[in-house]
């Protein structure tokens, strides 16, 4: 436990603790297939909001892969980048995004405290980034897909959409902990939910396996970790708009 708790460590100090001061470049290519961005459930709060009020407000939930350290790691960290393509692909929205980092908890932790983000931030939309650390401490998948309905249905009943993300690949941590059932139940809960999955596991997979990133650089690479935030901001952006309906100013500004 304690082997995977270090590589882990490892690289999140290598993801996290990058200060260079160039956040990617506009022009980085990221090509997402659509199968893992578009599929057929809604964001009807999303459209709501933005169609109705011209706002939007997204809580993002999540961990420490959530953020990057430094003086550029706010604005470099995806849900940074994800307000930006946001407000770059709907001028004439007023849109928000807030990052709820909760360091060393579990699916269950971050479930019981849905019901306060839904008073404190009112938001139309909360991502949920879960299952690193329940992978590592081995949490029973059952349990773990218990806490995901638990957290969803709370969210559901006060009124916010969610879109669930699951945990990210590093091909080096990739044999010392077992991901597997972690996101095969996100993915259940996904669609039983009818809720979009950004499934980040997979996405990262198929930029390592296709070249796009070297995943294996992630301590060399000083800006390897603003590039690969700035396409997960721009993939969410894109399935967002996708799955609430919404007309964007640069329908390929997402890739």
């Amino acid at each position: 436990m304690k082997t995977v708790a270090a590589a882990l460590a490892g690289l999140s100090a290598a993801l996290l603790a990058l200060a260079g001061s160039m956040v990617a470049a506009e022009g980085q290519r990221c090509e997402v297939p659509d199968y893992l961005l578009f599929g057929n459930n809604e964001l009807k709060h999303v459209t709501e909001a933005v169609k109705k009020d011209r706002r939007l407000t997204i809580a993002v939930v999540g961990t420490g892969s959530s953020i990057l350290a430094g003086p550029d790691g706010p604005l470099s960290a995806y849900p940074a980048r994800l307000e930006e393509a946001l407000k770059r692909r709907l001028p004439s929205v007023a849109v928000k995004v807030v990052t709820l980092v909760r360091t060393r908890m579990s699916a269950e932790d971050l479930a019981r405290g849905m019901a306060k983000l839904l008073v404190d931030e009112k938001p139309d939309l909360v991502i949920w980034q879960t299952g690193t650390l329940d992978a590592i401490r081995r949490i029973e998948p059952d349990d773990f897909r218990a806490a995901l309905e638990e957290g969803v249905e709370t969210l559901h009943k006060g009124g916010a959409d969610v879109i669930l993300m699951n945990m990210q690949y590093s091909p080096r941590t990739d044999i010392m902990i077992a991901p597997g059932p972690y996101a095969d139940n996100m993915r259940v809960v996904a669609q039983q939910h009818e809720i979009p999955l950004f499934d980040r596991l997979a996405i990262m997979r198929h930029w390592s396996d296709t070249g796009a990133f070297d995943l294996y650089a992630a301590g060399k690479d000083n800006v390897l970790a603003h590039r690969v935030h700035d396409c997960i901001g721009r993939g969410i952006a894109s399935m967002i708009i996708d799955a609430a309906h919404l007309r964007s100013v640069d329908p390929k500004a997402g890739q």
